[in-house]
């Protein structure tokens, strides 16, 4: 008997203590940044030319 009052009266207690979930919009838009670097793409085309340059013009690279 006295477990089972234990039990009814925690019941409240145990109630009070469920968890919330709030969801709210930033105040702020959210800033996201871009900064990305296009090296890659360049010294791909760079490479591809003096390649080229190379094999037309062996001499002037110390080819032979």
């Amino acid at each position: 008997m006295k477990l089972i009052l234990t039990t009814f009266a925690c019941l409240p207690l145990l109630a009070a203590c469920t968890p919330t979930v709030k969801l709210e919009a930033p105040d702020k838009p959210i800033e996201i940044n871009m900064n990305v670097r296009i090296d890659h793409e360049v010294r791909v085309r760079v490479e591809k030319d003096l390649e080229k340059e190379m094999s037309n013009n062996p001499e002037l690279f110390g080819i032979k």
